[in-house]
């Protein structure tokens, strides 16, 4: 989105240059090979380890702890990359104080977890920085498999099948792969192009080629997939962006969170992108804590972020939420838009505070209104160019013999988790493989 006559508050350059380079910087540095040993020594390796059964991916995370803390870290990312061959992006951006770390023996005890997350950061960190691949592909099969989507789930899926042997197509729609890993999380939660960089590891194993710009419904069809490969997954993600259902929505200075997160995603210079001076978003998930921290690094004053529901409602960990507020945005619970006021371009939103009750969510008639020249939509994406209603992940569509698997976001009961998704592409690709080699 470029500045115009229509939106005069949406400017680049707010910051001095400098400042950018502080603001996108990596938020939480990488433990050095000490730091590692040193909190690979809190772990107390539980034989019937918590963290395990918290992890989406079941990662051994005694094991590859215990590698760090006697000075192999190769084989700790190994032991990693077993489970999650996305490990390096899991450990950025993985809500780890939700998942194994809240389940870890020392917070239960010390209300101070092992560093779980970070550690395996330091393990794929070494292992990619030495260039090693531990993984080799099978002989060949002669199967083809259709990937659509290149995002978590996606490549995922597609790894695991070549290193069954079988030859794997990717079509995804955007210019690159990668998915809500290159264009859906914050800019300073994977820096110096790591996203696309991991994609060029996993790349390694062989026998996986992308094709981009190719959308399912525009480009190709799921038959014409099914009848040109021996099986396929569905890893599309969710596309679409839903509406306010709000007056003034399509005011200028008015647009979606995922958009922007993106645009920042893949800017060369951040410096040039331009942020209102007041920016309200609305919404309760990661998206919209990622925009509006975002916002505030750009150089916008004011920003806050408005949810129609109580904080522990919000779909963003209490961590993140803790981050936000950290970095100078306000949150407001219980509110909803009821408009979005301007001319031709916004200039405040109005909002009625919500009661959240057996009957479901209303509006009272108490109004208050917030100044703001820049308006981010962040309540949720919807499900696009699929073939009706996707099964649960793992499920398979209806189709000429069971050919076709889902996981991912787009699988009814998505949790929009990089490490869920990675999982469900995993257990799909190994269930595709016991089926193509009975075949």
């Amino acid at each position: 989105m470029t500045n115009s006559p229509l939106t005069p508050g949406i400017v680049p350059g707010r910051l001095p240059a400098d400042a950018y380079c502080r603001n996108f910087a990596d938020h939480e540095p990488p433990l050095d090979p000490h730091e590692a040993r040193v909190a690979a020594d809190r772990c107390y390796f539980c034989h019937d380890a918590p963290c395990i059964t918290a992890c989406p991916t079941s990662i051994d995370i005694p094991l590859f702890i215990r590698q760090i803390g006697t000075g192999t870290p190769e084989a700790a990312a190994r032991t990693i990359w077993s489970q999650n061959i996305l490990g390096g992006i899991c450990a950025r951006v993985c809500p780890t104080e939700t998942l194994c770390e809240e389940a870890c023996v020392r917070e239960a005890a010390e209300g101070k977890p092992v560093e779980i997350g970070r550690l395996q950061r330091f393990a794929t960190d070494v292992a990619m920085a030495r260039g090693l691949h531990p993984f080799t592909r099978a002989a060949a099969t002669g199967k083809r498999v259709a990937v659509v989507g290149a995002g978590p789930a996606g490549l995922a899926c597609a790894h695991r099948l070549a290193m069954h042997g079988h030859d794997v197509v990717i079509f995804e729609r955007r210019p690159k792969a990668g998915g809500l890993n290159e264009y859906g999380i914050a800019s300073y939660k994977a820096t110096g192009g790591f996203a696309q960089k991991e994609v060029d590891w996993l790349l390694q194993i062989g026998g996986i080629e992308i094709r981009t710009g190719m959308e399912l419904g525009r480009d190709i069809s799921l038959d014409q997939l099914t009848s040109d490969f021996d099986a396929v997954f569905l890893g599309i993600g969710l596309a679409g962006v839903n509406a306010l259902r709000a007056a003034g929505e399509d005011l200028a200075g008015v647009r979606n969170a995922v958009d922007f997160i993106a645009e920042l995603r893949q800017a060369s210079d951040v410096a040039t992108l331009p942020i209102g001076r007041d920016v309200v978003v609305i919404g309760g998930g990661m998206t919209a804590v990622d925009a509006a921290v975002q916002s505030k690094l750009l150089g916008a004053e004011n920003v806050t972020i408005v949810y129609r529901r109580g904080r522990d409602k919000m779909s963003a960990s209490g961590h993140e939420q803790d981050h936000a507020a950290q970095a100078g945005v306000r949150i407001i619970h219980n509110a909803a838009p009821v408009r979005i006021l301007g001319n031709g371009s916004a200039e405040a939103v109005e909002f009625a505070y919500t009661s959240d009750g057996p009957n479901g969510l209303t509006l009272s008639a108490e109004t208050f209104t917030l100044k703001a020249d820049q308006v981010f939509k962040a309540i949720g994406q919807t499900l696009t160019g699929a073939p009706g209603t996707l099964p649960v992940a793992g499920g398979k569509l209806a189709g000429p013999a069971g050919k076709v698997w889902v996981g991912g976001d787009c699988a009814a009961g998505g949790e929009d988790l990089t490490v869920t998704a990675v999982a469900e592409g995993r257990d799909a690709a190994e269930a595709m493989h016991i089926q193509l080699m009975a075949l």
